[in-house]
């Protein structure tokens, strides 16, 4: 028998009414998984190289330091606390003086936690007194040195920092500079690319509290620099797809 025109908007209405459900429970779904637990990011700049490379896209564990609950500007429990020497995603901070602005995730290696003593001599890094090894790092130029109106304001946000020696004498430059102390709740971040890279040496410590996540993996790299058309299908970087951040 033949179903009546409205047998049949009836059954139109619940199909799309079932295909809007579908679609309204996997939007839900992606954005908790977005807000709480993972989420996509790729890399801009040089500053990570030879670690990440432009053209990196990464999947971002959201939920180890503790995912911002939105609106309420408070986080969720964290797996576990930053760690010296962690890849991380951050809000960068709001400073214009050297070109930062708030909001900008930015991806960086985590150098110094609360409490520790930091210094650099000759591009060399040293950490409560010791030298640091750092296999990750890659110089290109180690007699860089910063303009000077950066230098003079490295000079203002270290000098309240500054762990002894006398502050009138006290002229920081990029490969030179501490030792400073880090403070409570910050956390000082540098750049692989070390004079690639816009970092804690010049705007100064980060907030705790601007931390978004570490990397988990590179899910897909391409090489945006090749001279080939359509470099994100013909120069796709295949040994990179999957492999971890370290």
């Amino acid at each position: 028998m033949e179903r009546s025109s409205e047998e049949k908007k009836g059954s139109v209405g619940a199909w799309l009414w079932d295909w809007a459900k579908s679609i309204g429970v996997a939007l839900v779904v992606w954005l908790f998984l977005r807000t709480f637990l993972v989420e996509a990011f790729h890399i801009p700049s040089e500053s990570m190289e030879r670690t990440l490379l432009v053209g990196d896209w990464l999947f971002v564990n959201k939920a180890l330091y503790g995912a911002e609950v939105p609106f309420v500007h408070s986080h969720l429990p964290a797996v576990r606390q930053p760690r010296v020497g962690d890849v991380v995603v951050f809000d960068s901070r709001d400073a214009p003086e050297v070109g930062e602005y708030a909001g900008i995730k930015v991806v960086k290696r985590l150098i110094g936690v609360p409490g520790d003593t930091l210094s650099m001599r000759g591009g060399e890094l040293y950490r409560n007194g010791h030298a640091v090894p750092e296999p990750y790092v890659q110089h290109i130029n180690l007699q860089e040195s910063a303009p000077p109106p950066m230098r003079d304001y490295m000079r203002r946000w270290q000098l309240p920092h500054l762990a002894g020696g006398d502050t009138a004498s006290y002229h920081p430059d990029v490969q030179d500079w501490g030792p400073i102390v880090v403070p409570r709740d910050s956390l000082f971040v540098m750049g692989d690319n070390r004079e690639n890279s816009l970092d804690s040496r010049y705007w100064g410590y980060l907030p705790r509290e601007n931390l978004r996540g570490s990397p988990m993996f590179i899910y897909y790299s391409y090489d945006k620099s090749s001279y080939r058309a359509l470099p994100f299908l013909t120069a796709v970087r295949w040994g990179r797809i999957f492999s971890g951040v370290r």
